[in-house]
């Protein structure tokens, strides 16, 4: 269930960026949106925590910023797996990477609120 949210998030933020940065950030269409939310929910769960090891010690020096640039990465991995899925710059995955940041500290939030009935 996690990976489908992911993945809804993950093409929520694509298709908003595509409209908010057409020059710098390229999607040919929705199933491209599709198939890279999915490539990328599925390198975030395989991918990401081997870099996010060997990254351990930028990790702890810059307080856990540079996972932003970890997460660039893994939306240029995503691009380069994905046709019509495109960055013009690394900053701009930098720039995306940072709206899906905050779109899953929005949206993933792992507490859960429990109702309880006396």
């Amino acid at each position: 269930m996690r990976f489908i949210m992911q993945a809804a998030i993950n093409m929520a933020v694509f298709l908003a960026c595509a409209l908010i940065f057409p020059s710098g950030f390229i999607l040919a269409n929705m199933t491209a949106a599709a198939i890279a939310a999915l490539v990328l929910a599925a390198l975030n769960q395989l991918v990401k925590p081997l870099l996010m090891i060997l990254s351990l010690p930028l990790l702890i020096i810059s307080l856990g910023a540079f996972s932003l640039i970890i997460n660039a990465m893994m939306l240029e991995l995503t691009a380069w797996f994905v046709p019509g899925f495109h960055f013009e710059s690394f900053w701009w995955a930098f720039l995306v990477a940072l709206f899906l940041t905050i779109a899953n500290v929005i949206f993933m939030n792992p507490t859960h609120i429990q109702i309880r009935r006396q």
